[in-house]
């Protein structure tokens, strides 16, 4: 429920300053402890801070994970701060009218779909299977939304935004360089977990998957 009620508080086009409300702060803030308090996102802290890459108060984690995921940048040269790491994984932005950017969450696909406002185009079947069925997990999509078609996107399917916020912030610490492809097996999935940074926050993150072992 905390994390469905941000999904609303974003200006989809890329350009158009965001203005963030004293109302979304408190969301956002209220978001975080919701996702603090998990066993996933103590799993993520206890981890980090073994690599020395977070600080011990959780009080102060939170901060940080504010600053990876909510503050404002501006998505191109010269503009004005009109994005962040969670809009633009978790929410989706257009660009000119055009194009697709970010949109890599299932929860958000799904109540977008029953607004119609998405329109499902299909899917890449992985190996050895000829559809996905209800044990997918991970999927790569073709969609339209705000009349314009996404061609290839991939989401994670069922998944807690705790999961993908732990993992996310993960690599996206552990590596310095401005784009990192990280190959993990998660079951029987292995998967390419794509971050890439803008400046000291998270520009995208999704999976890509590579392949599977056979059923």
């Amino acid at each position: 429920a905390a994390f469905i009620s941000l999904l609303d508080n974003y200006e989809t086009s890329t350009g158009v300053a965001e203005v963030v409300t004293p109302e979304e702060v408190v969301e956002n803030n209220c978001f975080l402890d919701a996702i603090l308090a998990t066993e996933v996102m103590k799993l993520a802290h206890e981890y980090l801070l073994k690599k020395n890459l977070a600080k011990p108060n959780l009080a102060d984690f939170k901060y940080q994970l504010y600053d990876i995921w909510f503050q404002l940048y501006a998505r191109d040269v010269g503009g004005r701060p009109d994005s962040c790491g969670f809009e633009h994984v978790f929410v989706g932005e257009t660009r000119r009218g055009k194009q697709i950017l970010g949109l890599h969450n299932w929860v958000q696909f799904y109540l977008q779909e029953k607004r119609n406002q998405i329109d499902y185009k299909g899917y890449i079947a992985r190996k050895n299977k000829t559809r996905p069925d209800k044990d997918d997990q991970v999927l790569t999509v073709q969609f339209s939304w705000k009349s314009s078609v996404k061609p290839i996107g991939s989401i994670f399917i069922g998944v807690s935004p705790e999961f993908e916020f732990a993992l996310y912030t993960i690599i996206f610490l552990l590596a310095e360089e401005r784009v990192t492809r990280e190959t993990v097996k998660i079951e029987q999935y292995d998967l390419q977990i794509v971050v890439y940074r803008h400046g000291a926050h998270i520009g995208t993150a999704y999976p890509v998957l590579l392949s599977t072992s056979s059923e």
